[in-house]
């Protein structure tokens, strides 16, 4: 694990390493859980999990790892995510998911054994027509939804 140790820490904890280091997003909402990853007594990652935000995935025995942040150190994303599914299989989940920028390689994600499953185009907005909602604004870029290994399959 390349001296990184895990380590809790709270949501407040995990949503200002975020808004301090995540590249292109403000911490979330809510979680279920967080982990924290560290070197020495310097904290230099943060992984927030929480419910599948897709309510098409939300079944109860889904997770969703909504945030990685790092502040560039060697492997603490890919000791995060393995964290994060390892956490969420002894409390009883049975499938984890997150998701890309399609401009992201992925290569922490593949390095957790981690597995791409669909390619989802940009979205104009969470608006539509059998919810129509103000405001919501999303980046027009595409998406990878990748699954932890083991991970249950999809809801049809």
């Amino acid at each position: 694990m390349s001296g990184l140790r895990l380590e809790p820490v709270t949501f407040a904890q995990a949503c200002a390493f975020v808004d301090e280091q995540h590249r292109h997003h403000r911490a979330p909402r809510g979680h279920k859980f967080s982990i924290g990853a560290a070197q020495g007594e310097r904290l230099v990652g943060v992984a927030i999990v929480g419910r599948p935000v897709a309510r098409h995935y939300d079944t109860g025995r889904a997770l969703e790892v909504t945030r990685v942040a790092t502040d560039g150190t060697r492997n603490a994303c890919s000791t995060l995510l393995s964290a994060a599914w390892r956490a969420g299989r002894a409390l009883g989940y049975e499938r984890m998911i997150t998701y890309t920028r399609s401009d992201e390689d992925g290569a922490s994600l593949r390095a957790a054994g981690w597995e791409p499953v669909a390619v989802r185009p940009p979205r104009r907005g969470w608006s539509c027509p059998s919810r129509p909602r103000a405001g919501g604004e999303v980046e027009q870029v595409g998406r990878t939804l990748w699954q932890a290994p083991g991970s249950a399959q999809a809801p049809s």
